[in-house]
C-alpha cells in the first residue's frame, strides 16, 4: 500500500495525532520494544487512548487499537469515527493487525483510520480499505 502523508493543518487532526503518539508512552512492550499507540475518537467527540500491553507468553498480547476500542465500550461508547495509530518507526506509518482490522469491523466499516509517523505526518485510509469485502455484524442478518 502507497501511502500519501500529509501534515494536520487544523487544531482537532493535531490533538488526535498528539493523543496516538501520547498514548505509546504507556505502552508495555519489554519483549519486542515496538511501542504502539492509538486514540479513538467516538462519534460523541471523545478520545479514548490504548497502547500495546505485551505478555511473555505472547499470545495473551493486545494491541493498541484493541485497547482503546475496550476502554471506549466499557465506558458506554459503541460509535466511533476515527483511529489514529502511531508506533516509533519514522520512515512509514505501520497499519493495523489483521486481528485488529477484524475487531474494528465490529463496530462498522467505516471507520477512518489515519496512521501516525512520530513526526506527525500521516496518512488517511478507512477500514474498508485495509479489510475489503469484510465479514461483520451485517454479515450474521443475512443467515
Amino acid at each position: 500500500m502507497k501511502f500519501n502523508m500529509e501534515h494536520s493543518h487544523d487544531e482537532a487532526t493535531t490533538q488526535l495525532l498528539d493523543a496516538a503518539l501520547d498514548a505509546r508512552n504507556n505502552s508495555h512492550s519489554p519483549y519486542s520494544k515496538f511501542r504502539v499507540g492509538a486514540a479513538l475518537l467516538t462519534a460523541e467527540g471523545k478520545v479514548f487512548k490504548g497502547c500495546n500491553i505485551e505478555s511473555c507468553s505472547f499470545t495473551p498480547t493486545i494491541c493498541a487499537e484493541r485497547v482503546a476500542i475496550a476502554s471506549a465500550v466499557a465506558a458506554g461508547y459503541k460509535k466511533f469515527t476515527t483511529i489514529a495509530i502511531s508506533s516509533d518507526l519514522n520512515d512509514s506509518p505501520i497499519t493495523p493487525c489483521g486481528v485488529c482490522r477484524q475487531f474494528m469491523r465490529e463496530f462498522g466499516k467505516d471507520l477512518q483510520i489515519w496512521l501516525v509517523c512520530p513526526d506527525k505526518r500521516f496518512c488517511r485510509t478507512t477500514l474498508e480499505e485495509l479489510l475489503p469485502a469484510s465479514f461483520g455484524p451485517d454479515s450474521l442478518e443475512k443467515a
